[in-house]
């Protein structure tokens, strides 16, 4: 799938010198980029849910120690 994306002008210069930095296209740092947030948003969202469901079952969890 393709998309455009508007970035200000210090954000594509960052861009640009963090891809020349690493050897890389600037496509595949902001490929890079949606990998890294995508999979710490997934994290944060398994570890929200465990804390959730340790709250709501501590009560029972406790009487079956």
């Amino acid at each position: 799938m393709s998309m455009n994306v508007s970035l200000r002008g210090d954000q594509m210069a960052a861009l640009r010198c963090c891809a020349e930095r690493e050897g890389l296209d600037v496509h595949d740092v902001v490929l890079l980029a949606v990998d890294e947030y995508l999979g710490t948003a997934h994290r944060t969202m398994v570890r929200q849910t465990a804390h959730e469901q340790a709250a709501k079952w501590r009560e029972l969890m406790d009487r079956l120690k």
